[in-house]
């Protein structure tokens, strides 16, 4: 059999193709001008599949392609949206002092700070489902900037509450990072690319921890004084978040192969949010991602206090230890993804769940080391240990997610989402209980969270998903290496 001619439509696929066998290998075009192909190793013939136009690599230096501009765009505004929604956190020494908060009401703000973004989650999985992520993440920018912008207007702690509590709606946008990524990435790297895209977007979250204060510092010695010059840092997020969102809606594409509308029609999206509540799985993990991303946003929002109250910190000095936890997303989460990419490759899907259980177990034993620390230094230390594990946690949970229901990975991916929120909602009843010392909440939590790792026994897949997503690993793995040996042979 000959090549097909020139004159052949490159972009029309056979739907009676066949998935490649061991002896064929599949090599995924990274933009929807580049036909997938298979490479017949026996005859040497290049033929039309139907593997897509999914991304098999992430080329950071690339911003051509609607695979890595939904990359970048997505982990971008992912990150102002980390650093708005804690934005708060780092100067709450300041707040709490001048609106006179007691301990009660500045957990409860805690408490609200995070309590939204559990319903809002599950809304974004449904909306990127009915509308796709382009147009639900645009108007989550423009909407959310508001009350990022607005909560300077707060005068008391009943107006500050409410606005935290609206701020709390754009942690939704992790939903719709996860989305767009798990649409745009093939089954070999899409752990990688969900990890990498939110552990970057998390890192908004650490940098924010000393932004912040040098935001507010920055305003004081203009002689804004206290007053003014929190209430004018925190506008600075919220008027970017407003011009990213404008910039997400022109710039970026639904899938690789167009926008909703145009590549895919009607969907159904009450059904696929159905289908997720009756699957077990999505419970299981939306338990196991309340006790890691749960515990991410917990500290998060408490490390600073902490360390200016039990360990007697300056605002800046707290902020910059607080930031050293948010910070470690540069490389743990996308570590969890690397290796949970890794495992797949080796055992399937029952590697990528193994892993989860495995960081899921250590995160909950480093948290109740973090709570016995009574020397700065080996507090510090402790808390970046744990992180490392919580971070890794969150990258394996949704290097699992992608290959429960694909065809309602929204409404998975909103469900899980949501139980990040839940777990930091719950969590937060801790820190604000009068019988509690922070120290032994942290031990409580810590305790839970390694009983949690026993859930990962109920995410099971078939014998035949777990093998096609191995094999598929597998050839897209072998295609990149037959891709590079002929760059080499030319």
């Amino acid at each position: 059999m000959s090549p097909p001619p020139a004159a052949s439509n490159p972009t029309k696929q056979s739907r009676d193709s066949p998935i490649a066998s061991p002896s064929e290998v599949s090599i995924a075009a990274v933009s929807p001008s580049e036909p997938a192909f298979t490479l017949n190793s026996h005859e040497g013939e290049l033929t039309l599949v139907t593997t897509g136009n999914k991304a098999s690599a992430i080329r950071l230096a690339s911003f051509s392609t609607p695979p890595m501009r939904a990359f970048h765009m997505s982990w971008m505004a992912f990150f102002l949206c980390f650093f708005s929604w804690f934005g708060v956190a780092p100067l709450m020494p300041v707040i709490r002092q001048e609106l006179h908060l007691t301990k009660a009401q500045t957990g409860n703000s805690i408490i609200a700070s995070v309590a939204l973004a559990v319903f809002g989650r599950i809304l974004m999985g449904w909306l990127c489902d009915k509308i796709g992520p382009r147009k639900t993440y645009a108007a989550l920018l423009l909407l959310g900037s508001l009350p990022v912008m607005c909560i300077g207007l707060s005068h008391d702690y009943a107006s500050f509450l409410v606005f935290r509590l609206l701020i709390g709606i754009v942690g939704a946008s992790f939903v719709i990072t996860q989305y767009h990524t798990s649409v745009m990435f093939a089954p070999n790297i899409v752990g990688t690319a969900n990890a990498a895209s939110a552990g970057w977007g998390n890192l908004g979250g650490g940098v924010t921890q000393f932004a912040m204060p040098l935001l507010l510092s920055a305003f004081l010695s203009l002689g804004a004084g206290t007053h003014w010059g929190w209430r004018m840092a925190m506008f600075v997020p919220g008027a970017a978040m407003f011009l990213f969102g404008l910039a997400y809606f022109f710039l970026t594409e639904d899938s690789p192969d167009g926008n909703f509308a145009k590549a895919h029609g009607k969907s159904k999206p009450g059904r696929t949010l159905a289908d997720a509540c009756r699957d077990r799985r999505v419970w299981a993990l939306f338990l196991i991602y309340a006790c890691c991303f749960g515990m991410e946003l917990t500290i998060d929002n408490i490390a600073a206090l902490y360390f200016a109250d039990y360990f007697h910190l300056a605002l800046t000095a707290a902020g910059f230890v607080a930031a050293s936890f948010g910070l470690m997303n540069l490389f743990a989460r996308p570590l969890g993804g690397i290796v949970s990419d890794r495992c797949n490759r080796r055992w399937g899907l029952r590697g990528r769940v193994a892993l989860l259980g495995g960081t899921l177990c250590a995160e909950g034993l480093a948290l109740m080391l973090f709570s016995r620390m009574h020397w700065l230094p080996l507090a510090i230390g402790a808390m970046m240990f744990a992180g490392l594990f919580v971070k890794m946690s969150n990258g394996a949970t949704y290097a699992v997610v992608p290959f429960v229901n694909p065809r309602a990975l929204g409404a998975v991916a909103g469900i899980v989402g949501a139980g990040g929120n839940v777990g930091a909602v719950l969590a937060g009843f801790l820190f604000r209980a009068s019988s509690l010392t922070w120290p032994q909440a942290l031990l409580i939590l810590g305790a839970l969270v390694t009983l949690s790792s026993l859930l990962v026994t109920v995410v099971r897949f078939r014998e035949a998903d777990d093998r096609s997503a191995h094999e598929d690993s597998q050839s897209r793995l072998a295609g990149q290496m037959a891709a590079a040996g002929a760059g080499v042979g030319d």
